[in-house]
């Protein structure tokens, strides 16, 4: 038996080869991609006998049943296939080897398919910039000042095509402030109540526990806060808070459990604020589902803060407030202000969550480094500051390969809203 070995760039074109030396009833017995191109091992017809005789001897093959080329192999499984092994080893190397040449086939269509939306797709993004390149300048704008690509483009699809820039700024400005829910200047001190700063390892939760405690001793009297921690897992974590609490003249216990929070916060029922600083630890760590059910099953109505660090990236803090979000959030509090490039990354991900923004923080000043938050004005400042050249920023060419590939509006994530403004879906 004389298996022939056949290398082309293209599937279709070994096939053309075994064809002319074999005939229309060669018998393709392996098909794979090499860094040549494609292998095709191929048998005559002639040869086919050879492996014919392979089959056991209690199902042969007559010659009525043999037909020329393929049709032999396909008989052959036919036959084969009454025996009472598994399916898989029931199957000719000719036919499995046509199921392979199928499906490389098909791989090859489908690559085709995606060269040719790709192609489609940058035509019908040439044809959009030029009939609205205001719109372009916009979205531009939006994901250089760090917005995700799905709220840019919902954003931008909304505004009207009439505009021009500075119009359709302000428009955006406008949509992106009345989606940017923030709370009433300083409403936590004023009204009060137990609340649990929680987030990822790093964001600043004890210094902000601080900055809030000062801002309610300045308000109400040292004698009205109370701080605890539940922090016992950091070296010298509970050490800094005591230390701020001192300097405040605020009393700071050591939490260990649910039991011990209950009987605490019964014991602190009269003062005005009590700030709870817990523990520090990845949005992927199990004990974050701990840690919220201690805040849950205390007894108390405690408030649950999120603290999220301007510095980080979307990515990043979507998993976070993915991890703390299951039992609802009271509200969050931006840190590392000074920090972060753009503040347009961490607004970005509050506006798809819909969490209510109460404070930005923006240095370790206790307490002044710490300001109720204004929609217009952090936007303002966002949209004010000049694009500063970088390794990140898109140039033209680059900018339009990647819209012309992403043209296409992504659905909202599980746990994710509308949009006021944005998408009515």
């Amino acid at each position: 038996m004389k298996v022939k070995r056949y290398i082309a760039p293209t599937s279709k074109e070994a096939i053309r080869l075994v064809k002319e030396e074999l005939g229309m009833d060669a018998v393709i017995l392996s098909n794979r991609k090499t860094k040549d191109g494609v292998e095709i091992m191929a048998l005559a017809d002639s040869e086919m006998s050879s492996l014919v005789g392979a089959a056991p001897a209690e199902l042969p093959i007559t010659h009525n049943q043999k037909s020329k080329g393929m049709r032999a192999a396909e008989s052959y499984a036919k036959n084969h296939a009454l025996t009472d092994e598994p399916a898989e080893a029931r199957k000719t190397p000719a036919e499995g080897m046509t199921v392979a040449l199928a499906q490389n086939i098909i791989a090859e269509i489908q690559a085709m398919r995606s060269t040719l939306e790709n192609q489609l797709a940058g035509v019908a993004w040439g044809s959009f910039t030029q009939r609205k390149p205001e719109k372009i300048k916009i979205l531009r704008a939006m994901l250089e000042a760090g917005f995700s690509p799905m709220l840019s483009r919902r954003l931008v699809d909304k505004l009207a095509a009439d505009y021009d820039y500075e119009h359709s700024l302000k428009q955006a400005m406008s949509a992106l402030a009345h989606n940017l829910h923030t709370a009433a200047s300083d409403e936590v001190v004023e009204r009060g109540g137990v609340y649990a700063l929680i987030g990822p390892t790093g964001v600043g939760k004890t210094t902000t526990t601080a900055k809030l405690a000062a801002r309610c001793v300045i308000r109400h009297g040292a004698d009205k806060v109370a701080l605890l921690t539940t922090d016992s897992y950091r070296i010298g974590g509970h050490e800094q808070l005591r230390i701020y609490g001192q300097l405040l003249g605020v009393p700071v216990r050591n939490i260990k459990d649910t039991e011990d929070l209950q009987l605490t916060l019964s014991e602190l029922k009269n003062k005005h604020m009590v700030l709870i600083d817990t523990v520090g630890m990845s949005q992927r760590d199990h004990m974050v589902a701990e840690q919220i059910a201690m805040l849950c099953n205390c007894g108390a109505d405690v408030k649950r803060m999120l603290i999220l660090s301007a510095a980080s990236n979307g990515k990043t803090l979507d998993e976070v407030i993915s991890a703390y979000q299951s039992n609802g959030i009271y509200g969050c509090i931006i840190t590392k202000v000074d920090e972060a490039a753009s503040l347009g990354v961490v607004l970005d991900a509050i506006i798809r969550r819909k969490l209510m923004l109460h404070y930005v923080a923006n240095g370790q000043k206790v307490p002044e480094d710490i300001h109720a938050a204004n929609a217009k004005y952090l936007l303002h400042r966002i949209f004010k500051a000049s694009p500063a050249d970088s390794a990140f920023t898109l140039q033209d060419a680059e900018f339009a390969l990647i819209m012309a590939t992403r043209n296409n509006i992504e659905p909202i994530r599980a746990g994710e809203k509308s949009l006021v403004g944005f998408n009515d879906e």
